[in-house]
């Protein structure tokens, strides 16, 4: 198995939700909403695949300036082809896209806390955050 690493290559949301649902991102995605599906793939501004010949098995979706911060919302890899580093080459290639002082943060799904730390992300404490439409106090 050859596995080809892309960036700026688009996806349709359909290949999106079908990964997301090969991996163990989807009970935590919004699939049952084309729309926002539909934005998420507009409206983040770096995205690295995997592929295996025309399969999509691995996604970085990110959202960034590319000098200072890159928040990468969604790391998703078909559970068939997890275990082989396609993670991590996804990680590689969105830090390769960036400039030598951003930084990449992400907000790790429970089943993946683990996972992070090992391959080298720091933990911080102080990340926050607030449910849409919820008034400021």
């Amino acid at each position: 198995m050859q596995i080809q690493y892309e960036h700026g290559r688009a996806i349709t949301s359909d290949s999106f939700i079908e990964l997301l649902e090969r991996s163990t991102l989807a009970e935590r995605r919004p699939i049952d909403s084309a729309a926002c599906i539909d934005a998420m793939l507009e409206h983040g501004n770096l995205l690295c695949t995997a592929w295996d010949g025309e399969r999509l098995v691995g996604v970085a979706r990110s959202v960034t300036d590319f000098e200072y911060c890159c928040y990468l919302s969604d790391l998703a890899v078909d559970r068939a082809y997890q275990h082989q580093g396609i993670g991590k080459e996804l990680i590689r290639l969105t830090q390769s896209r960036l400039g030598e002082r951003a930084t990449v943060i992400i907000l790790a799904a429970p089943k993946a806390s683990e996972y992070y730390p090992n391959i080298g992300f720091e933990r911080h404490d102080s990340a926050w955050t607030i449910p849409a439409k919820k008034a400021l106090e």
